[in-house]
């Protein structure tokens, strides 16, 4: 698959964001790093899928109580409310991307030392209840 320099830029972006709000999360909920790790995640998303299909994706009607969960959160983050805003979001998060996991589970599985953990047994029972959410 052949990526567009915009697209790369967008992973890029969405990779900088994922770290951000990492280290935000890491680092007691500190506000200026969970408000650009939400900027750079959320352009790099817009970057990577296209401007259209970004907005049709959030403004689905299934998708609406994790979209509104989602932006709420980015906006109490912004108004200096991290802990909060991080909870919130991350619920709308899990709603929003909650359909990848089960594709994210299939593609760790293939992977050489993470395939072996995922395919022990405990590991494998509650994998397999995360994958039929």
């Amino acid at each position: 698959m052949w990526l567009t320099d915009a697209q790369k830029i967008g992973v890029g972006l969405t990779s900088f964001g994922t770290l951000f709000m990492f280290l935000g999360v890491v680092l007691f909920f500190d506000g200026g790093l969970l408000a650009l790790g939400n900027i750079l995640f959320i352009s790099g998303l817009t970057l990577i899928i296209g401007p259209q299909k970004t907005f049709y994706f959030f403004a689905r009607k299934n998708k609406l109580r994790g979209t509104i969960c989602f932006f709420g959160g980015i906006l109490l983050v912004f108004f200096k409310r991290p802990l909060i805003g991080m909870i919130v979001e991350t619920f709308g998060f899990l709603n929003l991307f909650g359909d990848f996991f089960p594709v994210v589970l299939t593609f760790l599985r293939q992977l050489p030392f993470v395939g072996n953990f995922l395919n022990l047994p405990y590991i494998r029972t509650d994998a397999l209840t995360i994958n039929t959410w």
